[in-house]
């Protein structure tokens, strides 16, 4: 035991120092922000155009036009004040899911990858977390990268249908609205998803047909065993594209942290503590615990 913090210190001092090597090649090849730009520089009138060449081409936008209509907003700002804007967010959505323990999480490389490239990653690991508590969250998911949605058949699962519904129908609303604005953007999508090549160097040859059922297993066991941290694992394995060398996308995974946290206060809470007793010696009886999702919120 007395050795645990000095190895924890170590460990981390090993990360930082290999994570600043990390940054320091990187920085060298001149393209912070890699994904960022795609998102600053949407251009409504040609959105797709560049995308069935390559997933990972550069400046290539692949989400769905909701988004870009939102993102096509910040044009405006600078690019460098929208990069460093961009950044803040996701340092600020990394405390978030990491809590007391994010300068743990800053060792990680996987985590300097996602700052560097701005991906993101981070962001959709928020919204898992977020999606138990406020279930319209995962229309993000499912306007982004869309598989890592599956997470929604938790709620089909517990038949936990209002949550169900307000998820899907956020979803369904924004597209709406999207689709009065400019509805040949949606079939230019769809023909760019259909096109899209993703064999790029790199790539695991896992394909996404044979994980997505494997993910969708994976949440329905949470959902039923009231393990909600497994629905961010199986968000991870159904990630469209699993790239080795830009190794990045098992950020996702964080999304489970929140949800350990609130499950161990939870548990935590239950417990009566030492030496608590009634008047006629009887424990009192522990609060009652929700068996679905509501028994999440604060």
């Amino acid at each position: 035991m007395r050795f645990r913090k000095p190895l924890l210190v170590g460990l981390l001092a090993l990360g930082y120092l290999a994570n600043l090597a990390l940054l320091s090649s990187l920085l060298g090849l001149g393209q912070f922000g890699y994904d960022v730009y795609a998102y600053w520089a949407v251009d409504l009138d040609r959105l797709y155009a560049d995308t069935p060449q390559a997933l990972a081409g550069f400046g290539a936008f692949h989400y769905a036009p909701a988004v870009a209509q939102v993102l096509a907003l910040f044009h405006v700002v600078p690019w460098w004040l929208f990069l460093w804007g961009w950044t803040a967010l996701l340092i600020a959505t990394l405390v978030w899911l990491g809590g007391r323990w994010w300068f743990v999480l800053l060792a990680l490389p996987p985590v300097v990858l996602e700052l560097y490239a701005g991906n993101i990653n981070l962001l959709l690991a928020a919204a898992v977390a977020l999606g138990f508590r406020y279930p319209a969250a995962w229309a993000f998911v499912l306007l982004t990268k869309i598989t890592p949605g599956v997470g929604v058949l938790w709620f089909a699962v517990r038949r936990e249908w209002r949550n169900l519904a307000i998820a899907l129908g956020a979803t369904a609303g924004i597209v709406a609205v999207s689709f009065v604005l400019a509805p040949g953007l949606w079939g230019q999508w769809f023909a760019a998803l259909t096109d899209l090549q993703g064999q790029g160097e790199g790539e695991i040859p896992i394909p996404l047909l044979l994980r997505l059922p494997v993910a969708a297993v994976i949440v329905a066991w949470g959902a039923l065993t009231d393990r909600p941290w497994a629905v961010p694992v199986a968000a991870t394995v159904a990630t469209p594209v699993l790239w080795i060398g830009w190794f990045a996308w098992p950020v996702v995974l964080l999304g489970a942290l929140p949800l350990l946290r609130e499950g161990r206060m939870r548990g935590e809470a239950r417990r009566v503590p030492a030496g608590l007793e009634a008047a006629d010696g009887v424990l009192p009886e522990p609060a009652p615990v929700m068996r679905d999702s509501t028994s999440l919120r604060a």
